[in-house]
This record gives C-alpha cells, sequence and structure tokens, in this order.
C-alpha cells in the first residue's frame, strides 16, 4: 500500500497557485511571505516591475519570483526545530561583542532584561532570522566610528533533538529557512491579529499573504489611476484644433496615432524637395489670385521655357566642334596663303632698299595711294617722268620701273589668294565675336527656372559657362597654327526644359480650370498635401510624444489589467475552505478558554475581509452584533491575540520552538498568570522562549514550569561597559530566588578563599565583607520567599491565599536561627561607622562556608515541612 501522501500547506498551496500569475505579483508575493507587509518604497519597487514587464524602458530592477526556498521550512509532522543558543552577534545595536544566549531546548527559557539592557537587539536578530511578520529594521551602534557590514550572528540548533551543523546568519533578503520553521510572537504581530478600527479579528499566517497581495494590487491600482489621470492630462491642445487637414496623408496619420503607430512614413513625408516647397508656394499665390490671370502668368513662363529652349540651340549650333572648325580652318588657310604671298614678295622685292617691301603694311600703304590716285584723278602707279603721288616727285627711269613692278606683285595671283582668304577670315571672325553667349538673354526666366528646379537651372548656366569657354579657347588658338583644344560641352537640359515646359502648361490649363469649383477642388487638395507635409517636422515631434503618452496608458491599462483582485479573493477563500476555517474554531475556543477561562465568551467566524476574502472575526457570545473592541479591555485583546496566534499552530505539521517577545504587555495579573500557564502547559510540546521585562511573569513563568515539572532556563540581560546584552545565568542578583543566590554565594565564597590562601589580606577582607552583606540580603529574601511561602511578594499586585497553609509550619527555633545568623551579618558588614580601637579580622573562610550552608540548611528544611501540608 502506498502511503498518504501530506497534505498542502497554506503556503504551499499559495506557492503552487503564483506560479500562474504575472512574475511582478510573484515578487511581491516573495516580499510579502519573507518580510511581512510592503512599505512606500516596496510598493514603487513592484509597481516598476509591472511596467518593466509590460515593457517600460529604464527599469534596472530585476524580479524575484517565490520560490520554495522562500517559505517558512516545514520540517514535518511532529518533527521539531529547536534553538541552542544565540551567539556570535555583531552588528546590531549596541548588543557586546562575544555573548552567547543559551536556550532550553526541552523546555522553557526566560530571558529578564530591563529597558536598555539589550533585549530588542536580541528580539530584532531572532525575528528577521526567523522571518516574523514585523521584522523590523536591524540598526547598527549610531555611536561606533565602525558603523558598516549587515549584521551576522551563530544560530546553532538542532532538529528532532540531534544537533546540526552551526547556522552562520546574516541579515539579508534570504535567511536561512531552517530558521523559518520558529515562530516569533509579539506585540507587532498582536497587531496583525488585532484590528481595533470596525472589528476585532485575525488572519493566520498564510490566509494574510492573498489579503496582503490583494493590498499591493490596490494600491499599485491607485498609483497606476493617478498616473493615468496625469498622462491624460498632458495631451497636446493641438489635437483638440488640428492644424492639419483630415484628408491628407499627413491628416490621416496624425488623427489615427495610436500606442503602436509607426512614424517612419511621417518623417518620409516631411522630407520635400526644393521644387515640391516651390510647388507649395506657387500654389499658394495662384489660389490667392484671378485665375486667369495666374493661367496667362504660366503660359509666359512656357513660352519663356521655349525660348531659352531655342536660344540654348544656337549657342550650341555656334560653338559645336564643327562651327569652331570652320573658324580655325579659316583663319589657317588666311594664315597659310599669306605666308606663300609673302615668300613671293619676298623673292619680287629683295633688292628693295628698305626691308618688308610687300608685307602687310606695305600693301596697305601701296592700296591707299592707288585709293587716293583714283580721287585726284591720277595714273596709278605712276610713269617715268610723273609726279609719284607717294613722294610727290618725278619718277626716275629707275623709279618708274621699280613702280611698275610693285604692281605686277600686286597683280599677281598668290597676292590675291592671301588676300581673299583673309576678307573671308576677318569676315567670319567678325561674325563670330558679335555672337558671344549672353546669359543676360536667359537670366530672368533661368531664375525662375531655379525656383522649383535649381538642378535645370544649374544645366542651363553650365551649358553657357561651357560654351563661352570653347569661344575663348576658339579665339586663343586661331592665332596660332597649330591644333586647338576644345573643352567639352555640356548637353543643353533638353528634355527637363521640355518636360517644364509640358507641366508648366498643363498647370496653366489647371488654373484655367481652377475657375470652376471642381477644377479648384483639385487644386486646393494638392495645395492642402504640400502645406501639411511643410508642417510635417514640426507635427512628428508632436506625433513622437503622443505615441509615447499613448504607449505610457497602454501600458498602465495592461497593468491596471492585472491588479484586479477576483482571482486573489478566489485562493483566500479556497484556503480558508479548504485548510483553515476547518481546524480553526474549535481550537480558537480551546485557546480562548485556557487563556482567560470563562472571562472573554468570544467566538471566531469568519467574515469577509477587506479585499472580500475571507477574515475570521471575534464576536461576543451576548451580542455578535457589538463592536468587539469597544467591549474587551487592552489586555482582553492581548489574550484574543495570543489565542488567534496559538490558533494558527494548528495549520502546521510540526512543534518548532516558539518565540515570545514581551507578550504580556498590558496585562493584569489576572491574565498573565493564565498566559505563563499556557506557555508552560505548550513547553510540554515544543522549545518555548519568552522575552520580558516583567519580573513578576517571570516568576510566574518559573513557578508554573515547576510546578508542572518542565525543565526551565532563566537568563538575565544587562549593560556594561562594552556594551548592552551582557549574557548572565538566572536573575539579576535583585530578583534571584534564594536557590539562586546561594549558588552565586557559594561560588564568591570559593573566590574569597582564594584570596585568602594567597594571603591578600586587604582583598580577603572586602570579598568577606561584601558576601555577608549578600548573604544578609538572602536572609531577608528568605523571609518573603520561604517562610511566606510567596504568599505576600513586595511589589506583586495580588495576594496568592493558596500557600497561606505553608506559613503555619515555621517554629520558634527556626526564628531564632534566622535571628543569630541576620545579627551576624548586621555585625560584620559594618552597617554602622565602627570604633576607631576595633580591628578585628573577618571569619575564615571555612566559616563563611558553613554559613551559607546554615541559610541553605534552614531554608531545605522549611521546604520540607511546608510540603508536607500541602
Amino acid at each position: 500500500m502506498h502511503q498518504a501522501s501530506t497534505p498542502k500547506t497554506v503556503l504551499q498551496t499559495i506557492l503552487d497557485w503564483s506560479h500562474g500569475r504575472p512574475m511582478w505579483q510573484r515578487d511581491a508575493l516573495r516580499r510579502i511571505v519573507t518580510g511581512g507587509t510592503l512599505d512606500a518604497a516596496a510598493i514603487n519597487e513592484v509597481l516598476g516591475l509591472c511596467k518593466k514587464e509590460h515593457g517600460a524602458p529604464d527599469i534596472s530592477l530585476t524580479a524575484a519570483a517565490l520560490e520554495a526556498v522562500h517559505l517558512p521550512a516545514n520540517p514535518g509532522n511532529g518533527a521539531t526545530i529547536a534553538l541552542a543558543s544565540l551567539g556570535d552577534v555583531v552588528g546590531v545595536n549596541q548588543l557586546a561583542p562575544k555573548q552567547t544566549l543559551v536556550f532550553e531546548q526541552q523546555g522553557l527559557t526566560v530571558v529578564y532584561g530591563p529597558n536598555g539592557a539589550g533585549k530588542s537587539g536580541y528580539g530584532r536578530v531572532l525575528k528577521r532570522a526567523c522571518r516574523a511578520r514585523k521584522a523590523g529594521e536591524i540598526m547598527p551602534d549610531a555611536f561606533s566610528l565602525t558603523i558598516g557590514g549587515k549584521a551576522t550572528a551563530s544560530f546553532p540548533i538542532s532538529q528532532d533533538g540531534v544537533q546540526q551543523p552551526v547556522l552562520r546568519w546574516e541579515d539579508n533578503a534570504n535567511p536561512d529557512p531552517v530558521l523559518s520553521a520558529v515562530s516569533v510572537f509579539d506585540r507587532e504581530c498582536g497587531a496583525v491579529h488585532i484590528q481595533d478600527k470596525t472589528e476585532v479579528a485575525f488572519r493566520p499566517f498564510g490566509l494574510d499573504i492573498p489579503d496582503d497581495l490583494a493590498a499591493v494590487c490596490t494600491q499599485i491600482k491607485a498609483l497606476l489611476q493617478a498616473e493615468e489621470t496625469q498622462f491624460k492630462a498632458l495631451r497636446d491642445p493641438v489635437f483638440e484644433k488640428p492644424t492639419w487637414r483630415a484628408t491628407t496623408s499627413v491628416g490621416r496619420i496624425m488623427s489615427g496615432l495610436k500606442h503602436n503607430t509607426k512614424l517612419e512614413p511621417l518623417a518620409t513625408l516631411a522630407v520635400m524637395a526644393d521644387a515640391e516647397r516651390a510647388r507649395l508656394q506657387q500654389l499658394t499665390e495662384d489660389l490667392a489670385k484671378n485665375p486667369v490671370e495666374a493661367a496667362a502668368e504660366q503660359h509666359q513662363f512656357a513660352d519663356g521655357i521655349a525660348r531659352i529652349l531655342r536660344y540654348l540651340k544656337k549657342v550650341e549650333k555656334y560653338y559645336s566642334d564643327d562651327a569652331l572648325n570652320t573658324v580655325k580652318s579659316l583663319a589657317d588657310d588666311a594664315r597659310t596663303k599669306r605666308f606663300a604671298a609673302t615668300i613671293a614678295a619676298e623673292n619680287a622685292f629683295k633688292d628693295a632698299t628698305f626691308p618688308a617691301v610687300g608685307a602687310e603694311v606695305w600693301r596697305e600703304l601701296w592700296e591707299a595711294a592707288r585709293y587716293y590716285s583714283k580721287h585726284v584723278e591720277r595714273r596709278f602707279p605712276a610713269v617715268e617722268g610723273e609726279h609719284c603721288v607717294l613722294c610727290h616727285q618725278p619718277l626716275s627711269a629707275e623709279a618708274g620701273a621699280r613702280m611698275g613692278g610693285f604692281e605686277g606683285f600686286i597683280r599677281d595671283d598668290t597676292e590675291k589668294q592671301a588676300d581673299a582668304a583673309e576678307k573671308v577670315y576677318t569676315k567670319t571672325l567678325k561674325e563670330f565675336r558679335t555672337r558671344q553667349p549672353d546669359i543676360r538673354l536667359v537670366a530672368d526666366i533661368r531664375r525662375r527656372i531655379a525656383i522649383q528646379h535649381a538642378d535645370v537651372a544649374a544645366d542651363v548656366l553650365r551649358f553657357m559657362a561651357t560654351a563661352d569657354l570653347r569661344r575663348l579657347q576658339c579665339l586663343r588658338d586661331i592665332e596660332h597654327s597649330g591644333v586647338m583644344t576644345l573643352s567639352p560641352m555640356s548637353a543643353i537640359p533638353e528634355t527637363e526644359l521640355l518636360a517644364l515646359e509640358s507641366v508648366t502648361r498643363t498647370y496653366a490649363g489647371q488654373l484655367e480650370s481652377a475657375a470652376d469649383v471642381e477644377g479648384r477642388q483639385i487644386l486646393q487638395a494638392e495645395h492642402d498635401e504640400l502645406e501639411d507635409r511643410a508642417a510635417a517636422t514640426a507635427l512628428h515631434e508632436v506625433a513622437t510624444k503622443e505615441v509615447e503618452r499613448l504607449a505610457k496608458l497602454e501600458r498602465i491599462a495592461q497593468c491596471l489589467g492585472q491588479t484586479a483582485t477576483t482571482t486573489i479573493t478566489k485562493l483566500g477563500n479556497e484556503l480558508a475552505d479548504d485548510i483553515i476555517t476547518p481546524r480553526m474554531r474549535d481550537r480558537f475556543q480551546r485557546e480562548i478558554v485556557r487563556l482567560a477561562a470563562e472571562k472573554v465568551r468570544v467566538e471566531v467566524v469568519r467574515s469577509g475581509g477587506q479585499y472580500g476574502s475571507p477574515n475570521y472575526q471575534i464576536r461576543l457570545f451576548a451580542n455578535p452584533k457589538t463592536k468587539v473592541h469597544l467591549v474587551l479591555s487592552e489586555g482582553e485583546q492581548t489574550c484574543v491575540a495570543l489565542a488567534a496566534f496559538l490558533t494558527e499552530l494548528a495549520t502546521a505539521t510540526h512543534k518548532s520552538a516558539l518565540i515570545f517577545d514581551d507578550p504580556v504587555t498590558s496585562l493584569d495579573h489576572r491574565w498573565r498568570k493564565k498566559v505563563a500557564q499556557r506557555l508552560v502547559e505548550e513547553a510540554k510540546e515544543r522549545q518555548i522562549i519568552v522575552f520580558t521585562h516583567d519580573l513578576v511573569f517571570v516568576n510566574d513563568l518559573n513557578d508554573s514550569a515547576r510546578g508542572q515539572g518542565i525543565p526551565a532556563k532563566l537568563a538575565n540581560l544587562s549593560r556594561g561597559p562594552e556594551g548592552t546584552g551582557i549574557v548572565g545565568d538566572g536573575l539579576p542578583w535583585d530578583h534571584a530566588g534564594v536557590k539562586a543566590r546561594l549558588d552565586r554565594l557559594e561560588k564568591d565564597q570559593r573566590a574569597a578563599k582564594t584570596l585568602y590562601e594567597s594571603n591578600d589580606d586587604d582583598g580577603y577582607r572586602s570579598s568577606a565583607v561584601r558576601l555577608y552583606g549578600f548573604l544578609r540580603a538572602t536572609w531577608e529574601r528568605a523571609l518573603e520567599e520561604i517562610v511566606f511561602a510567596g504568599v505576600l511578594i513586595r511589589h506583586r499586585d495580588y495576594i496568592d491565599t493558596k500557600h497561606l497553609k505553608k506559613v503555619t509550619v515555621l517554629l520558634e527555633t527556626d526564628t531564632e536561627i534566622f535571628r543569630a545568623a541576620f545579627k551576624k551579618c548586621s555585625d560584620i558588614i559594618e552597617a554602622h561607622d565602627p570604633s576607631r580601637v576595633r580591628n578585628e579580622e573577618p571569619p575564615p573562610p571555612s566559616e563563611i562556608s558553613d554559613d551559607i550552608k546554615a541559610l541553605k540548611d534552614w531554608a531545605d528544611a522549611l521546604r520540607i515541612r511546608q510540603n508536607a501540608v500541602a
């Protein structure tokens, strides 16, 4: 047969449930389980994790889900985790170093400490290490010069009575899970159980976790809603009165912005060419004019483009390679023929008196003389005997012959060819010079073209520049016989100009059509499209902010969708119905009766919690509608809280240690003793550790433990030069009982004996006198504790009459022994100023031992007789 599986605990059930929750809720659960209710800082961190889970950038926090390691340890059915001691505490308040607080593992440990003795420091270590609900923060010594590092301590423990390796504890978010099996109760825990606003109720550990998670969700929801309101208010007013048209490409994007809108198309629309901007300007101007006039302007512009193209083609023709080579050829031909004529002249006039006869200057002179001769009606050239028109002298026969030779040269064919070639070249060159490219002829139209088509205008200018350069190169090279070098001529942007002319004429037609409504609407739509695109750069910034705002709102909406508490409430109800309620009511009734007998007539019933998950409300039997917190005293409410805490143990499957930190604050003696008896009773089944500053409660615990035969260990904490939390066995001398005092007196006697044997007279005298002072005080304590059997105790607020019978065993001999011993102590301690002539030696150590034994024997004899009559 298979052994039945162990039912899941509340926390195991919560852990399994959490696997289906968002990661930020799992992180919140981890924080709640390990540290209790979240504070404002933790709430903000969990809110950040929630946003990060839905895509929020720049959040460095990382969620850590609730895992099994975070749950309080569950050693198993009947298993026990007990603390052997707490030691090596470092970095906690002003706790002194090298102190060890030893615990009774099989019963009760009572640690007494007055205010400021270090009790709270040890309590915080235990609460932090054992994961108490309200663990609080551990602070280092504020007055230390070496503040730093985390608090640390050592925990020797046992499991099922078997010693385990020492646990080294450090104050961090992940204490050893074994220690979490130990439960801690203090006033803070009581506040979890007792709600004094509308009802007295408590939530068993585990059941309050869904409630805390629901509270986290509710707080985060409120924070998100506040952010949502802020982001809604940040909407740009431009969306209320849009500056764009809904029908344009830009307007459709701006009107349809969402959290996931991609703005790349808007950025693309924002990039406008110069031509598009010019087109927008043109449309703006033309739509403001009379459409007929605007159309006429466009027709004129188109005509101007056509004229430019025609002119450019002429320039292209004038400065083509063929045209320029023709000029160069004519120059070269004239030059060549003139060279031939010059050679002929040199041969003809080689005997001339003057040089360069026949050269160009000479020929000009000759032709001028011919012209002059015709003007004065003289024969040219003159013959012998006639006057020369050049020198105005009669010509000799030789001179006449020479003049005839000159005329013959002029009439020669070579000269005629040279002259003819030069005339053709001179005419061509003159015409060439008159055709110089003039940019002014195209300047106006070119500038207008440049408004929309700067590239076309630049091509026109480039063409004109290269044509003029070729002209200059031609003029340069025709002066020489060498090869003419020409730069390439840029192409005429003919296609672009023709297209522009066509577009312009088409636009002119559109303007003419704009005289009617439909035609104007077409142009207006184009204008609106371009105008919205011109504004797209500025709108892109607006759109970017809006998309970011919408993305945040979308993220908030997604986060808000996960803050619903319905599923959490359902979990709380299932935990209550399936695990907690079946064990709760009867157990609570037993606990409240144990603690308050019939004085507090209350019951525990299920009720609605703050977020709809179940609470366990405490109600009066007599009147369920009465608000219990208005009826119960503070002490009675503490009893209810303690009963609720002990009731929780019904849901646990193990018997690990319980720690109580000042559990009887505000309790009077009626409840205090009941609590002491209940805790001692619990010590039969598990280790119980109690920290308290109430000596009456210490006595109640000690008496109850002694009465029930439960092993009990008393310890005390005090303050010293080293700091607080100095550990001592038993109670401080002032509060220790007779037995504890006798033990200390015996130890002090042995210490004094050492001084005596070492001949330290002064030291021994001081020790002996001090020892008899303590012995005298112990005889006094014996009257209260033994003779009167605790019936009357100083400063106690009640009389314990049940031991009054024990007082009757006192005999006269007992009083004589008391009187003699008390007188001896009084004489030795020098209660009065001694005579200067007296210098008595103190009793030897053996006598002191006998005097201590006398008190011990006297007390034992009385106890034996008292027990006999009890």
